[in-house]
């Protein structure tokens, strides 16, 4: 049996929970106590928390071709990357205010690849960087219906997006994974979740 976590949110006591800078972005400092492992409370500590909100990424998939859309973008976070600030990514997006996850899957499909989805399948949902950051993100893979063509770009201007649309073979893709050539994490475990689930989707999609 795997193991049950042993702690839960009633086991943290927030003693101060503010907003201490605010932009694109915001970051909260947090002080606050936790239960120990061997018993009692933690001495109160204080924590910055990067706040993002929540996301959602789709990897479209057309189980005929055996092809992904993925797309391609600049992102400041990698500037320090050997290979430059570019990734090659599934489509992914912010969640605004009254939206679904779902919906905003298929709304960041059409805005950054002009692509129609059919059933989406749930991959995970995960916490990328839970040490600093709250973000969390919900990941499907969409049957892919239609989709721009390879070599067009998209995005919204008023969000100062440049997004390359980019058709991939699956085998390729998973090529990559294994050459270790794919640092986003969204798009890393969306790539290793359809290896080990792609006969069941073209079986159930095809």
């Amino acid at each position: 049996m795997p193991p049950e976590l042993t702690f839960g949110a009633s086991d943290v006591r927030i003693l101060d929970d503010r907003i201490v800078w605010s932009g694109h972005f915001a970051v909260r400092k947090v002080t606050l106590q936790h239960r120990l492992f061997n018993g009692g409370w933690s001495e109160p500590v204080a924590r910055e928390i990067f706040e993002r909100g929540n996301a959602v990424g789709v990897l479209p998939y057309d189980p005929v071709s055996d092809t992904l859309v993925m797309v391609e973008q600049f992102r400041p976070g990698a500037l320090r990357a050997d290979a430059g600030p570019w990734m090659l990514e599934l489509i992914a997006g912010v969640v605004g205010e009254g939206e679904s996850d779902r919906e905003v899957a298929h709304r960041e499909a059409m805005e950054e690849a002009a692509c129609e989805l059919a059933e989406l399948m749930p991959i995970a949902t995960v916490y990328p960087s839970a040490g600093a950051c709250s973000e969390r993100v919900t990941l499907y893979c969409g049957r892919l219906i239609a989709a721009a063509k390879p070599g067009e770009v998209h995005g919204l201007q008023e969000e100062g997006e440049d997004i390359l649309v980019h058709s991939v073979a699956r085998t390729e893709a998973l090529a990559l994974l294994a050459a270790d050539r794919v640092p986003n994490g969204h798009t890393l475990i969306a790539l290793q979740w359809l290896h080990i689930h792609a006969d069941f989707l073209r079986e159930r999609w095809a």
